[in-house]
């Protein structure tokens, strides 16, 4: 099972959209289908998701649940999208107000629930808002591969999306205007709420409502300590109560610290914890500016009361994680422990509100408690295990990608030697889409691994992370993402003076380049990596090489010179003895010798193509190869229908919507050839709506149909 390096987003200027190898999952070509495709997947309804995280205890907000009451049942006009802006200083309780409201009226809005956090505060970059995008795109059932590069096409195509759908769409921690205006849906029935420390004025001139949180009064901070703590201490000394809730501004996030603190000492009065909060404030005046000195005293004191003392360490070396979420697998290999020590110190830092809980069973930092941790590794850890701890984390990210790899492309080599710390309790999977469902969960720290690792000058673990993540790339797309993350690792293999690597990385950046349409600059990355082979002396490697330069010229319509440099690349596959990429060879020059005309040729090379993939566990490329045979074998009518037939049956058998569309393309081409054009609109018809169905769109469909309506 897997795919070989031509199962990618390719693009030709033939009948069909080629693919190469075995196809697993979502996998098509780029230049005449564009849109969302699931290969391999029956249809289904458009997914409804529920991505809220649990709503925290909120009180003494009535008047700003009401002004977002007002904000959904305003009537600023036809179309008009609903967005409040709640802002406030950090620790306010944005998050919480915004949350309350969306749990509280998710009945309303029945077509689902989205959330993001931009990490517009965080202690790294906010995130752009086309991966935001492409989170929710793909929420919506939407294949990762077919979503559009580019900012404004993937914000068209997420307005498209959600146009007619009744929504709630959570912004949480957002930067600036700039980042939320393309995650806004265009619809009267969706409601959007950001949150921002900043008030986003650009948002409130185009008519978003509002929502500035201030501290809370003393009695609704007396109550939220009193809720939190669960007991009568509140209640029975309220002087002493007053004072700590003084002590914690009346700020939601520091309350919570204190209370989460009081909770686990039901023997504690409150003097006691006034005292200590009084001492770690004066301790901090001299280090913090006022705005975050009591929310960062309130977390010194939960912290030196964590108990046992391995919760602290696990606490401090989780700040060094080079992520925004972790499960205890993660964690467990960061910190160096069994994960079944680890799981339990992780639900005390959640009880001690040191962590939050992140859907799917992971966990997340606030943005401070996360700087908190990491000043704390800093004073307390020494430089050698700081960068030991952060190894493991990466070695971790590593070591499960390759295993993603042998999972999914059995047959695919990836090198793992900058692997220093082995994880002691390997995550494994059931199956290719588990593991692939991995990959894409984890994408977002995965990005933030490779950049770590480059900016550490970690240059091998920094190209072999973003070799190990070629399977996400092939079946999940991320095209806007991809060649940002391929780019540092070409660096990155440049940086460390390896010749085979930096051609392995140009192959990818170069297939990042071709997905996007940029072909000269795919060509002279595959030409740099042909070169930097021929120096090696790898013959199959260059053979590789050729295969993609032949490939962009069958993307420029250019196909003799892709069937000179096919030609080429299939004697280099035949003296290395690999028959698999032979016979994925061997499809392409079918392909392109049925297109100048030389359909001898071409059954020569598919008929050898379909015998050596008998022998391979490559079901949709034996059937690629019957159709192409039919389409070449087109001036025997009958034989060519029969074999492209039998295709279509057997597309069907293995679930491939795409295949059955190329099959149903090609029944189309010979009714159109047999003159029967009512028969051949219908074909194209079928297969047009078979490809509208999974959100794409095939060119030379359309030009057929156009033809079609002009005669």
């Amino acid at each position: 099972m897997g795919a070989d390096f031509s199962d990618r987003d390719q693009k030709s200027e033939g009948h069909f959209n080629e693919l190469g190898g075995t196809v697993l999952g979502p996998a098509l070509q780029a230049r005449d289908v564009h849109g969302g495709v699931h290969l391999h997947q029956t249809s289904t309804p458009m997914p409804r998701p529920s991505q809220l995280p649990a709503s925290h205890l909120l009180v003494d907000r009535a008047e700003a649940l009401a002004l977002l009451d007002d904000m959904r049942s305003g009537h600023d006009g036809a179309g008009t999208p609903k967005v409040a802006v709640v802002s406030g200083p950090a620790g306010i309780g944005k998050t919480a107000v915004a949350l309350h409201w969306a749990h509280r009226e998710r009945g309303a809005f029945p077509d689902g629930q989205l959330f993001a956090d931009l990490r517009g505060h965080a202690d790294d970059d906010p995130v752009p808002p086309a991966e935001i995008l492409g989170r929710f795109i793909r929420a919506f059932g939407m294949a990762p591969d077919r979503i559009p590069a580019g900012l404004a096409e993937r914000s068209a195509l997420y307005r498209s999306l959600v146009s007619e759908c009744h929504l709630i769409v959570v912004l949480d921690n957002a930067f600036s205007a700039a980042q939320v205006i393309p995650l806004l849906p265009a619809s009267a029935n969706s409601v959007t709420i950001v949150t921002s420390r900043s008030r986003l004025a650009g948002l409130l001139m185009r008519g978003a409502r509002g929502v500035r949180l201030d501290q809370l009064s003393t009695d609704a901070a007396l109550e939220l300590l009193e809720r939190a703590v669960g007991d009568d201490r509140v209640r029975n000394d309220r002087d002493t109560a007053v004072k700590l809730v003084e002590l914690c501004a009346r700020l939601p996030l520091a309350l919570c610290v204190a209370a989460a603190r009081l909770a686990t000492r039901p023997r504690w009065p409150l003097s006691e914890m006034v005292d200590a909060l009084a001492h770690e404030r004066r301790r901090l005046a001299e280090l913090s500016v006022e705005a975050n000195m009591t929310i960062q005293a309130a977390l010194m004191l939960s912290y030196h009361h964590l108990s046992p003392d391995e919760a602290t360490r696990v606490y401090r070396l989780l700040g060094l994680f080079p992520g925004t979420t972790f499960d205890s697998w993660a964690a467990a290999a960061t910190v160096a422990l069994p994960r079944a020590q680890v799981r339990p110190l992780l639900e005390i830092l959640t009880d001690a509100n040191l962590l939050d809980d992140a859907p799917g069973g992971g966990y997340r930092f606030h943005d401070l408690t996360r700087l908190h941790a990491r000043e704390l590794a800093e004073q307390h850890e020494t430089e050698t295990t700081r960068e030991q701890t952060l190894r493991r984390a990466l070695d971790w990210f590593l070591c499960t990608a390759a295993t993603v790899n042998q999972v999914v492309m059995p047959y695919r080599r990836v090198i793992r030697d900058a692997v220093v710390h082995e994880p002691a309790e390997p995550l494994t999977f059931t199956g290719p889409a588990q593991a692939l469902d991995w990959l894409e969960v984890e994408f977002h720290n995965l990005r933030a691994a490779v950049r770590t690792a480059f900016e550490r000058e970690l240059f091998p673990t920094t190209w072999q992370l973003v070799d190990a993540l070629w399977p996400l790339f092939l079946y999940r797309g991320h095209h806007a993402e991809r060649l940002e993350i391929d780019r540092l690792g070409l660096a990155a293999a440049r940086a460390c003076s390896d010749s085979p690597a930096e051609a392995k990385m140009l192959n990818r950046t170069g297939l990042a380049l071709r997905a996007l349409g940029h072909l000269d600059e795919a060509a002279d990355d595959f030409r740099r990596a042909l070169d930097i082979w021929r120096r090696e002396g790898n013959p199959r490697r260059m053979s590789g090489s050729r295969h993609r330069l032949g490939l962009v010229e069958m993307d420029r319509g250019h196909v003799e010179e892709a069937v000179v440099l096919f030609q080429e690349s299939l004697d280099g596959y035949r003296a290395t003895g690999e028959p698999r990429k032979v016979a994925i060879l061997l499809c392409d020059l079918g392909n392109a010798l049925t297109e100048r005309g030389h359909t001898a040729e071409a059954v020569t090379c598919l008929t050898e193509a379909e015998e050596l993939l008998v022998a391979e566990a490559d079901p949709y490329n034996r059937t690629r190869a019957l159709i192409l045979l039919g389409r070449a074998r087109a001036g025997e009518p009958e034989t060519a229908a029969d074999l492209i037939t039998r295709g279509l049956e057997e597309m069907r058998r293995i679930g491939s919507e795409t295949g059955q569309a190329q099959a149903l393309q090609a029944l189309g081409d010979l009714a159109l050839r047999d003159r029967r054009a009512e028969d051949a609109r219908n074909l194209y018809e079928e297969a047009q709506r078979i490809l509208v169905r999974r959100g794409a769109r095939s060119r030379q469909l359309d030009d057929r149909l156009t033809r079609l309506d002009g005669t």
